[in-house]
């Protein structure tokens, strides 16, 4: 079942902002996500936060300004996801026009798992780094730490995931979410962390005098990386995380990019010059992941830290391939995946839609898809899904997505209370989480998240909800409008606008078997609409929840809404 609500527009603060040259459209939407200043819009680089408020960032630029000048090894240690691809790039090409010695690491995660493991300490001393650097990852990493201290290597973390009651005994720590960080964004995904770092090294060379007798590098150079990792990586788009995603766009859009993310634009087919969040988070982002469910995310590393502008091409046609072929292989594991729900349902006497959780394992699933299809389960049956696959001997790996109201790892960690026993590793966020446990132990595990979920979740929260900014005037209904929608900063935490209304159904029909194509009429005024993966005919008269967008053929642009949900009105 779904429920559209209607977001709450404090009305004071919307015409505040209308006073201050906010568009009237804008300040409603605006005033709806909590902005009550125009100072709060400001996307500004002179409006974002100072790198000496970051805990650890000045005794990080401290211990590699030290490094640099005593000509040491570096060695970045990067995750495999579209995050750690650009906090890696953003090292590399930071480190490296400062002077450094610095190569990376980018472990296979089918073999090594995730973080800095002793195996990938030890792997890594094979390259003989004076000083590790961990981007995305290490904020877990005690064992691993402790491997490099015995080897002689000394370590930095740079991570934003939530730490455990230890923190790993590194040389310097920088994570917002660290204990005593008085950081106020605790959002910053790891590509933001890692720019933070550069941005305070950068700011202890110059007092050492380091350009005195050769240009500063501009670090602004970077911001294309910051956003596109900051947007694939789903972090709330609080205000500081806004001003490092429209200053990357700003870049984007001036073609004032990598040579790696232009030919990321040129592979998924899309236009830098009017560069949105959507693209980064549904174009460039999962080419970038392909690398790391299915290879090798060291292909996104090469790609993104290139200046060869042919081989960043040649490079992102590759990941283009990787990204097909991945979602052919979510496509066969997700009609397997509802198969099985179905027969689930059937032996359930169709009671499985009362069930607080999904969990699903089959054998021959990929492992570097599973937390794909726990994505598309999860917003299909709007319950926190895990998706399993086999690991090393004898275990699984599973993949969790999770929906308001239920924070996934503080779940995981109360499982972990209840059951000391059965979870092997775990870790992740609110929305998303990984857990490591043995084959055998699969129906405790399911058993013991589905009565977890049960205790933390209220009736109310397994309705899905979509909370819509209300009816939008037809006057509003535009392509002005559209465009202007576009151009701002949407994602986690600030929403893209949704707006529900009623409206006649003139016309439909179904496309490639899979997509409901429709003409609605609202005052005698026609839109064209479309339901993606929605095959289902609609009654006459709906109540949709929609996005203004903009639909381009044949060079010739037109409105077009994108149905979320619809109903009988």
């Amino acid at each position: 079942m779904t429920r559209i609500t209607t977001r709450r527009v404090p009305l004071k603060a919307s015409l505040l902002l209308e006073q201050q040259g906010v568009p009237a459209l804008l300040a409603r939407l605006y005033a709806a996500r909590g902005i009550t200043r125009h100072e709060e819009l400001d996307t500004q680089l002179a409006a974002l936060l100072p790198p000496s408020r970051l805990r650890g960032a000045e005794a990080a630029a401290t211990l590699l300004a030290d490094a640099i000048a005593a000509g040491q090894r570096m060695l970045i240690v990067a995750d495999y996801d579209c995050d750690g691809a650009t906090a890696c790039a953003i090292g590399l090409r930071a480190l490296r026009s400062f002077g450094a010695r610095v190569d990376y690491l980018v472990p296979n995660r089918f073999e090594y798992g995730y973080g800095l493991t002793p195996e990938i300490v030890q792997l890594a001393a094979g390259r003989q780094p004076d000083l590790l650097i961990t981007v995305d990852n290490g904020i877990a990493s005690i064992a691993g730490v402790a491997e490099a201290r015995r080897l002689g290597m000394r370590t930095l973390i740079t991570d934003h995931h939530l730490p455990g009651q230890t923190l790993p005994e590194a040389d310097v720590i920088v994570n917002p979410n660290q204990p005593g960080c008085g950081f106020p964004s605790k959002a910053l995904a790891g590509c933001g962390v890692m720019f933070y770092v550069m941005l305070a090294l950068r700011s202890e060379l110059r007092k050492r005098g380091a350009f005195d007798s050769q240009p500063e590098p501009n670090l602004a150079g970077l911001l294309d990386l910051v956003a596109l990792g900051t947007v694939a990586d789903v972090v709330p788009l609080d205000h500081n995380n806004r001003i490092l995603v429209a200053q990357g766009l700003a870049r984007m859009r001036a073609g004032k990019m990598q040579p790696g993310v232009a030919a990321l634009f040129r592979a998924a087919g899309r236009r830098p010059e009017s560069a949105s969040t959507f693209d980064l988070g549904f174009g460039l982002g999962p080419r970038l992941n392909a690398a790391g469910r299915l290879a090798d995310m060291a292909l996104g590393i090469e790609c993104l830290s290139s200046d060869d502008g042919a081989r960043a091409l040649n490079i992102a046609q590759e990941l283009n391939a990787l990204n097909q072929e991945r979602r052919s292989i979510e496509a066969g594991m997700q009609d397997e995946a509802l198969l099985r729900l179905e027969e689930l349902a059937a032996a359930e006497d169709d009671q499985a839609e009362e069930r607080a959780s999904i969990t699903l394992f089959d054998p021959d699933w990929h492992q570097g898809v599973i937390g794909i299809l726990a994505s598309r389960i999860k917003e299909r049956l709007h319950r926190p899904v895990f998706v399993l696959a086999r690991g090393n001997e004898g275990e699984l790996k599973g993949s969790g997505r999770s929906i308001p109201g239920l924070h996934l790892r503080d779940a995981l960690d109360l499982v972990a209370k209840q059951h000391p026993d059965l979870l092997l590793r775990f870790g992740g966020h609110a929305a998303a989480a990984g857990v490591t446990v043995r084959e055998a132990d699969l129906p405790r595990f399911e058993q013991a998240f589905e009565a977890v979920c049960r205790q933390l979740l209220a009736p109310a929260d397994l309705t899905r909800t979509l909370e819509s900014d209300g009816a939008l005037e037809t006057a509003n209904m535009s392509l002005a409008s559209a465009r202007l929608l576009r151009a701002q900063i949407w994602g986690q935490g600030f929403p893209q606008p949704l707006f529900a209304d009623e409206f006649q159904v003139e016309n439909q029909r179904i496309l490639k078997e899979r997509h409901l194509k429709l003409t609605l009429s609202k005052n005698g005024v026609r839109f064209d609409a479309i339901q993606f993966n929605f095959a289902a005919a609609a009654p006459s008269r709906i109540r949709a929840a929609y996005r203004l967008d903009v639909n381009e053929y044949n060079g010739v642009a037109s409105v077009q809404l994108l149905l979320e949900h619809f109903e009988a009105a």
